[in-house]
């Protein structure tokens, strides 16, 4: 199975500008990312996917494999699969590029499903601490018994009605894997309603009758989207460098 990782790196984000470009520990966030996929031995190449030419110019001085993708995607899932129509794999791996904290586990979790070629799409979650389980940030999701994903939802799933304290509760990671004819599926469909109402755009796929196979990873991550998100980041790899 040749599986090939790319790293959606738009720059213009709203919430926190320039983020794939911001210093963590003394280097941009995209190199965190980059090297944690590179450390995969599960993955033939990566690819950054950009549509920013400064990002194309930190890549070119850091030797990292890069594309220039449209300015007109509206997800990273729609430039994965640009880079999907020029570049053969079995599977493309989504790593997005503001998770500073992936590491190889992510990625080897996240092929485990793929060795079946009937599956089209995975995904990972991890058990939820404590301070997710409310948090509307912390995308939650519920599966069936075979691992396929029931729902993802920013609320809090499942509702524990009797107060119980037996439910489990798992968030979601942001990481995806993907054979092609899934990306250009989805790519060609029309945002959801229930992507729409959650912010949430694995939910297209589950709305349109494509399954999504979730793999289970201890290795929590922190995707940033805010200035104490890249803090709280830059501690635990700091944290990192000192346990070694």
């Amino acid at each position: 199975m040749r599986a090939i990782a790319v790293i959606p790196a738009r720059l213009a984000s709203t919430r926190l500008p320039r983020k794939v470009l911001r210093e963590i520990g003394g280097r941009p966030m995209l190199a965190w990312v980059y090297e944690a996929a590179r450390s995969s031995p599960l993955v033939a190449d990566v690819i950054v996917a950009t549509d920013s030419d400064e990002v194309m110019d930190a890549c070119r001085q850091n030797g990292w494999n890069a594309r220039m993708t449209s300015s007109q995607h509206r997800s990273g899932t729609d430039r994965v699969y640009e880079v999907a129509c020029s570049v053969p794999a079995d599977v493309y791996v989504n790593v997005q590029g503001d998770e500073p904290l992936a590491r190889p586990e992510h990625i080897e979790a996240l092929l485990a499903p793929m060795k079946d070629a009937s599956v089209l799409v995975s995904t990972i979650k991890t058990p939820a601490a404590a301070a997710d389980i409310d948090n509307p940030n912390a995308v939650k999701v519920v599966t069936d018994p075979a691992g396929r994903a029931l729902y993802f939802s920013r609320a809090t799933i499942p509702y524990d009605r009797d107060r119980s304290g037996q439910p489990r509760y798992f968030k979601h990671l942001g990481f995806y894997a993907y054979r092609k004819p899934a990306l250009e599926r989805f790519c060609s469909l029309p945002e959801s309603s229930l992507e729409r109402s959650e912010r949430l755009e694995q939910l297209r796929f589950l709305e349109n009758g494509i399954p999504i196979y979730v793999a289970e990873t201890p290795f929590d991550t922190i995707g940033v989207d805010t200035e104490d998100d890249l803090r709280r980041v830059e501690a635990i790899l700091k944290q990192r460098r000192v346990g070694r």
